[in-house]
């Protein structure tokens, strides 16, 4: 759980009084009984608003982790009860209409402090704010995170495990990309297009890693600040090697498709796996043999080895939730979750390019790099909510005096924040070497 971290840190304030709510109420209760000054309470904020706007007017600042989409609904509570709030995730739309209205009621909107969106952020204006004090600037900025099972971990198809449901990591994959190389702008096309070309990623040796564009980086050269200088601005996600190769065939059959299939249909006839890739294939006779299955999947879509390395072809019953999107995530979720005693790994990487004043460039890499803790802790858990609590008890003590809806980007956040952060022993390593 995310949240466990976050509780955690705000627990060891003593002036600090924290309501636990959540629509699982036993792992609410859980955490609860875990930590002192905590308590807990059952919520849903789809089904019950008026308890959650209650809950805003009682509080001080919250904190939502919940799902990306409902965030918005919680803003609107805290800027009518005029609560602060803090966020883990991008800042969507929704959430930046309410600038002015957030202003006017003198309450703080942080958003973008976990780890990707967060500590990337807090490393990134650490570095780029320290180049230009110096009088560099900076020409290019490449930045890849991820989270992984640690190495010993990796050991399926897919090189990958789930702590959630694997959705939004499916989904991801059939992004559209954007994003700035040598002075020109390249599109990647949605639809699967993403994971054609995944770069090699060797900043780690003794790692085997991939990285592909993350949704459009060009915007980052505004809310960075970079200027007209940068000609090469991307911004990825990081996996290990194999994964764009096991999900590419996944995507050409149809398996990550997010509309409803007819065989899919929750009331409909009971179906397999196989039954359900034989009918993607267009086949009509399910009593082909398994090797004929296996030569004809690898006519069509290249590779039939990560899907039959899943379970995919075998007489498995389907969970049918009406798309493959959600069937598949389903059945992952399952197969490929972390056991107790494993540990996942998160890894960020910057890549900053500099010219100084004298002409010189230099570039310089830092790399941020924490495991989970077995039976403890996840590193995602760590990375994501210890940066959410730092920020919500700056914003209690008044150290960010700023209204409205608000990012992560000044000094007077990022560097207390990192410092906070480097105490609790998640820290960043740089290398550096002059290239003329």
């Amino acid at each position: 759980m995310v949240s466990a971290p976050l509780v955690e840190w705000l627990a060891r304030e003593n002036d600090v009084s924290i309501t636990v709510c959540s629509a699982l109420k036993e792992e609410a209760d859980g955490l609860a009984r875990k930590y002192n000054g905590v308590d807990s309470v059952y919520l849903n904020v789809t089904e019950n608003t008026d308890h959650l706007q209650e809950l805003c007017s009682k509080s001080d600042v919250v904190i939502s982790l919940l799902p990306y989409s409902l965030h918005g609904m919680v803003a609107k509570c805290c800027v009518a009860e005029k609560t602060h709030m803090v966020t883990a995730s991008y800042l969507n739309d929704e959430i930046k209409e309410l600038h002015e209205e957030a202003r006017r009621n003198g309450v703080t909107i942080m958003n973008e402090v976990g780890l990707d969106p967060g500590i990337d952020h807090l490393l990134a204006m650490e570095c780029i704010d320290e180049v230009k004090e110096k009088g560099g600037v900076i020409e290019s900025f490449v930045s890849f995170c991820g989270g992984l099972p640690a190495p010993e971990h990796s050991d399926n198809a897919l090189r990958y495990k789930f702590s959630w449901s694997p959705r939004g990591v499916l989904l991801n994959t059939l992004s559209a990309a954007k994003y700035l190389s040598k002075g020109q702008i390249v599109e990647i096309l949605g639809g699967g297009d993403l994971l054609s070309n995944p770069r090699s990623l060797n900043f780690l040796p003794g790692f085997a890693l991939e990285g592909f564009p993350n949704r459009d980086s060009t915007k980052y050269a505004e809310l960075y600040g970079l200027g007209r200088d940068v000609h090469t601005l991307l911004r990825g996600t990081i996996r290990y090697q194999g994964f764009s190769q096991c999900v590419q065939p996944m995507q050409l059959l149809g398996l990550i498709d997010p509309e409803p299939h007819p065989m899919l249909h929750p009331h409909g006839p009971d179906v397999t796996w196989r039954q359900l890739v034989i009918n993607m294939l267009g086949m009509s006779d399910s009593s082909i043999f398994y090797e004929n299955l296996k030569q004809k999947l690898a006519e069509r879509i290249g590779d039939a080895e990560g899907i039959e390395s899943l379970g995919l072809l075998e007489d498995t019953p389907v969970v049918k939730l009406n798309t493959p999107l959600d069937t598949l995530s389903h059945y992952l979720a399952k197969r490929l979750a972390f056991e107790p005693q494993e540990r996942d790994l998160v890894i960020l990487r910057h890549e900053v390019g500099i010219r100084w004043q004298d002409g010189r460039r230099e570039e310089r890499g830092i790399n941020f790099v924490v495991y989970g803790q077995p039976g403890g802790h996840s590193a995602m858990a760590q990375t994501v909510g210890k940066p959410a609590a730092i920020a919500a008890k700056m914003i209690l003590d008044g150290e960010i005096q700023e209204r409205g809806v608000c990012l992560p980007f000044t000094p007077d956040i990022y560097r207390p924040m990192l410092q906070r952060l480097r105490a609790e022993g998640l820290t960043a390593t740089e290398t550096t070497r002059i290239i003329n």
